[in-house]
């Protein structure tokens, strides 16, 4: 293990071996990253340990500089462990690299299979046992991490002391088509919140659609730019200052060159930043994976359930006076063509949307009968997590506290994490 400092903390490299197939734990083997935290005024004394995880999927733990956001409330209490799940940051990373030595596309795909909630759950309590001697430890659980709490709570609550969650209450037992079902409305009504802010934006963002529906644009590093690529920007209007993100991008998008209007080298540039997988690849692979739970493939869910949104078709609003509307939180069978960081991987999905034997990843009874202290972050109108989902999952889990607030987005825990804990905190304590 390797110790340093930064601002009022002092962090820990650790590392373990986990089966890739918890049902064959002789068979290969993943190493995994976490980060220990602690505060540097008492970086020995015993605290209780934290675990996060972070949303996704396929997004390693934040990377903090000393006692930053959420950080710095949590050290007060806890030792935290800042874990990358499996196939993320520097726990044996899955991507177009890495996955080039299975030979087929369908051993990928046997491979990727074991990247969900039900395999890091798994992990979680190897690494439990060897930092905590067996006692149960706090699970932190932001987005996708709630997803893998509410697993943990189904699976095994005798390893948790107490569990908090943020924007990440899932659908306990409910189909992906169910979800995007409720997710493109919610797309509307945040590109619709946005025009009014910004109505500037809506000829700006028919103009660039306009542009691409007639040149399809190559970004650097080889990721095709299309009209319905550029829609999916709406990704940014889940964030507190998403909105303003976007309205920024769009205003210098053209600028005027010798033999016209063209897009500008920075408008491309930062456009690549926001849409390319390479830094997350799982979360395109996998993004509809983590809804499977009967015998119904996903079978590209949210691309198919998009045609019952016809508002939502690129060419329909260019050929009339509609605003072009966004999307966001959802992945498409072009972000495999588009995108060069996960064309080698399009077979490999294909596969994974086909299939029809993904496994139970809640247990209804064991969440009715929960005696875990929970508490729930749930933002109102969240645009990655449906809130009336989540708060029938919060009626489900016996003694679980909701705190329901539109003073945030999605990303709540990032722009006023502490006083997010906090809150969560006193709910789980009885405080409030």
């Amino acid at each position: 293990m390797t110790s340093y400092r930064q601002p009022g903390v002092v962090l820990t490299d650790r590392r373990f071996t986990v089966p890739l197939d918890h049902t064959d734990p002789g068979g290969e083997q993943l190493e995994l990253y976490g980060r220990e935290v602690a505060a540097a005024a008492r970086p020995a004394e015993e605290l209780p340990w934290l675990l996060y995880l972070e949303g996704g999927p396929g997004c390693g733990a934040r990377r903090f500089a000393g006692a930053q956001a959420w950080l710095g409330r949590a050290v007060r209490d806890y030792r935290v462990l800042l874990l990358d799940q499996r196939g993320t940051g520097l726990s044996t990373p899955q991507n177009r690299q890495t996955l080039a030595r299975h030979t087929t596309p369908q051993a990928q795909a046997d491979h990727l299979a074991h990247f969900r909630a039900d395999s890091i759950v798994r992990d979680c309590e190897i690494i439990r046992a060897e930092l905590t001697g067996g006692a149960p430890w706090s699970v932190l659980g932001q987005s996708f991490g709630g997803f893998c709490a509410t697993h943990y709570l189904s699976t095994a609550p005798e390893g948790l002391r107490e569990v908090f969650i943020t924007g990440g209450l899932p659908f306990l037992d409910g189909h992906a088509d169910d979800v995007y079902r409720a997710a493109y409305p919610r797309m509307r009504r945040k590109a619709e919140a946005h025009y009014a802010r910004y109505p500037q934006d809506v000829a700006r963002a028919r103009r660039i659609a306009a542009h691409l529906a007639e040149h399809p644009t190559t970004l650097p590093g080889g990721h095709t730019l299309t009209a319905e690529a550029f829609q999916s920007l709406g990704i940014l209007l889940g964030g507190g200052d998403g909105s303003h993100q976007l309205h920024y991008l769009l205003e210098d998008a053209f600028i005027r060159t010798g033999t016209g209007h063209q897009l500008s080298d920075a408008f491309q540039e930062a456009v690549r930043a926001q849409l390319s997988f390479a830094a997350r690849p799982l979360y395109a692979v996998l993004h509809e994976a983590i809804y499977g739970q009967d015998k119904r493939p996903t079978a590209w869910s949210a691309e198919r359930v998009r045609a019952e949104f016809p508002q939502f078709d690129a060419a329909a609003a260019l050929a009339g006076d509609d605003p072009l509307l966004f999307t966001g939180e959802t992945v498409h069978p072009w972000h495999f063509e588009t995108d060069p960081a996960l064309r080698p991987l399009r077979e490999a999905a294909e596969i994974l949307a086909a299939r029809s034997d993904w496994t139970p990843l809640y247990d209804a009874g064991r969440l009715a009968a929960n005696e875990v202290p929970v508490a729930a972050a749930v933002y109102h109108d969240d645009l990655y997590v449906d809130t009336a989902h989540s708060l029938d999952t919060a009626r489900a889990v016996r003694g679980l506290r909701t705190w329901v607030t539109d003073e945030y987005e999605h990303d709540g825990l990032r722009a006023s994490g502490r006083r997010v804990l906090d809150r969560l905190i006193a709910l789980v304590q009885g405080e409030i």
